[in-house]
């Protein structure tokens, strides 16, 4: 009798290379023009400095936020919305520690609505965040270049890797 395998599924991913922070820009900008982005996860892994807080605030200012943009370290979510009234909430679980938060902070319904969402230090939270439409890890190098790996998690996610590694 032939044993019955499960087909491959493969995780479309893509690896790209920031030269720079107008790379950085250039990427931000082609993932903002994506319709897919308005109630997409993004997580962003990496470590500290890796550059996961300057992608955020050049999306944000690719989808229109002006003003003051800062990171969620203590606060843990920092709402904005978009000029089009996108909401838009940028987690940082860096420091999240208490699962009982996540009820009394409302991030089930933040993440359960509409909008788009970004957060980093995903792994920090796991079990409470559902699946990433898309995953940006970013390496730092010994220079100003930034290694990103991408790999989409869901189809939303394929369409969005499409798009801003085309």
């Amino acid at each position: 009798m032939a044993a019955d395998h499960l087909p491959i599924v493969e995780t479309p991913s893509a690896t790209l290379t920031w030269q720079g922070e107008a790379d950085t820009e250039a990427f931000a900008r082609a993932l903002a023009s994506a319709p897919a982005l308005r109630d997409a996860f993004i997580a962003l892994q990496g470590e500290l400095g890796a550059g996961k807080t300057t992608f955020v605030r050049h999306l944000l200012r690719a989808l229109g936020i002006t003003g003051r943009i800062k990171s969620p370290t203590y606060a843990v979510v920092e709402p904005h919305e978009a000029p089009d009234g996108l909401p838009i909430f940028h987690f940082d679980f860096y420091r999240f520690s208490d699962p009982r938060e996540w009820e009394d902070a409302g991030f089930r319904d933040l993440f359960a609505g509409p909008g788009l969402k970004l957060a980093e230090w995903p792994d920090h939270a796991a079990g409470h965040l559902p699946p990433a439409d898309l995953t940006l890890r970013i390496e730092a190098m010994t220079d100003d270049t930034r290694t990103v790996h991408l790999t989409a998690g869901t189809p939303r996610g394929h369409t969005l890797l499409a798009a801003a590694a085309a």
